[in-house]
């Protein structure tokens, strides 16, 4: 990159960019300091102690909503992951088929329409149906809302592989599922799981869906981290959100790792 080009040396780029990165994690450095408060008021520092840290883990009912978050997540990832990977082979590898830009249009609906909407409709159908469990509810829901943001990343991939591949396995007899498992799969793979991945940390983010559906014991962690923020904010509520954020990073962290291990040997092969 030639010196003209390069962005750090405008005028003002490096001040806006400490400016910006300031405003933006500024906040999270506040939640992680004060969540080592020992004063059980959040504004006033009263020395550090880990007391809220045992406090949050030792919570039954802060483990009984992660416990619920991490099962509706894990069922609405495999669940949403498998629709959104048979969709996305057929609309993309699928000859002539029918109203193709209809039937994308309506796996994407949920992407495009208001979550507000989507919890109420399926709010709606719940009650007609007669359906009480609040579990399967919020698995069902979870899965409908989940399933265009696993479809993209996999119909991206589709999109971009080669189909010599596929028909070259074709030519030596390989059948189409042979071809599938032993071409298909493993070049979209990446795909598969960046999806796999978006849609468990959708589920695991949502609120609103999780808040009207919330029923029968069916409390998942964001529900349970806006009843602690009504009755004020605490200090236990900076080490939650702490140890989320330590948990965010370190998955992302082991993501990345496995992600480099694997171009490291793919560039040594």
């Amino acid at each position: 990159m030639s010196a003209d080009n390069d962005v750090r040396r405008y005028p003002g780029f490096g001040l806006f960019s400490a400016i910006f990165f300031a405003y933006l994690y500024l906040p999270i450095a506040v939640v992680v300091f004060y969540s080592f408060n020992a004063n059980r008021i959040v504004s006033n520092w009263g020395g550090f102690s880990l007391h809220w840290y045992t406090t949050a883990l030792s919570n039954a009912n802060l483990l009984t909503a992660v416990k619920t978050s991490l099962l509706v997540a894990t069922v609405a990832t495999v669940a949403s992951t498998l629709v959104a990977l048979m969709a996305a082979l057929v609309l993309v590898r699928g000859r002539n088929v029918r109203f193709r830009r209809i039937s994308e249009t309506v796996v994407n609906l949920p992407l495009l329409l208001p979550e507000i909407v989507v919890a109420v409709a399926v709010l709606i159908l719940f009650s007609e149906v007669g359906l009480a469990n609040g579990l399967a509810k919020l698995m069902i829901a979870h899965t409908t809302f989940c399933i265009p943001f696993a479809f993209l990343p996999i119909r991206a991939r589709l999109q971009g592989m080669d189909l010599d591949l596929e028909e070259a396995a074709r030519d030596l007899y390989a059948t189409g599922w042979v071809a599938f498992r032993r071409v298909t799969l493993p070049l979209i793979m990446p795909g598969v799981l960046a999806g796999a991945m978006l849609a468990f940390v959708i589920s695991m983010d949502d609120f609103i869906t999780s808040n009207l559906l919330n029923s029968g014991g069916a409390t998942t962690l964001p529900v349970y981290i806006f009843s602690l923020i009504k009755q004020g904010v605490s200090p236990q509520l900076n080490a939650i959100s702490t140890l989320i954020m330590v948990v965010s990073v370190v998955l992302a962290s082991v993501a990345f790792l496995l992600q480099r291990r694997q171009w490291t040997r793919r560039s040594f092969s």
